[in-house]
């Protein structure tokens, strides 16, 4: 009876250990994001806005901001460029930043926005990948004015895990200008 427990034992060792060992794939925090809430924003320069409320916004004296999500560790960056007969050239310059991302991403998406009553035209660019913006945006009122912004996250570029994020954060940027007015 000893010897059939020993062999028992023995057998059991040799035919439980069958399959190669897989490792669990890493697991990511699952962040639970507020309820949009919008404030105006009248910044004193050429134009006005609608913010999150649960952000900051920093100015500066050229017309340029800093939209901070300090729970997401994220910023946009607002560039503000008076027109003077140079809109063609800005636009370039605006869209040349975007592409200069082409090398990492894995796609760039753009959407169309117009609202002819408030004369704010532009777009909105997804840019898919471990790149150093996700989101990218332009308008203009084809005269006088150009803003555009850049989604910036302080951790390395994982576009999987910072994906809930982005499209948290896009909204946020759709409703900037959409409420975007021209003074």
């Amino acid at each position: 009876m000893k010897h059939l427990l020993i062999f028992a034992c023995i057998g059991l060792l040799l035919f439980s250990c069958g399959n190669d060992p897989i490792p669990k794939p890493k697991s990511y925090l699952k962040l639970e994001y507020p309820v949009n809430s919008y404030k105006k924003m009248d910044l004193q320069k050429a134009y006005s806005f609608e913010v999150s409320k649960y952000t900051q916004v920093n100015t500066r004296d050229n017309g340029w901001a800093k939209i901070e999500y300090p729970e997401l560790k994220a910023t946009i960056h607002i560039t503000y460029r008076p027109v003077d007969n140079n809109l063609n050239e800005i636009l370039k310059e605006v869209e040349k930043l975007t592409f200069e991302h082409t090398i990492k991403a894995d796609a760039i998406n753009s959407v169309p926005y117009e609202n002819f009553k408030k004369k704010v035209y532009g777009k909105l660019y997804n840019v898919e990948g471990d790149v150093a913006t996700n989101l990218q945006f332009r308008v203009t009122d084809s005269v006088n004015h150009v803003l555009s912004g850049a989604l910036y996250f302080y951790v390395k570029p994982n576009y999987d895990s910072i994906l809930p994020a982005i499209n948290y954060i896009e909204k946020d940027i759709k409703h900037l200008v959409e409420t975007l007015e021209w003074k």
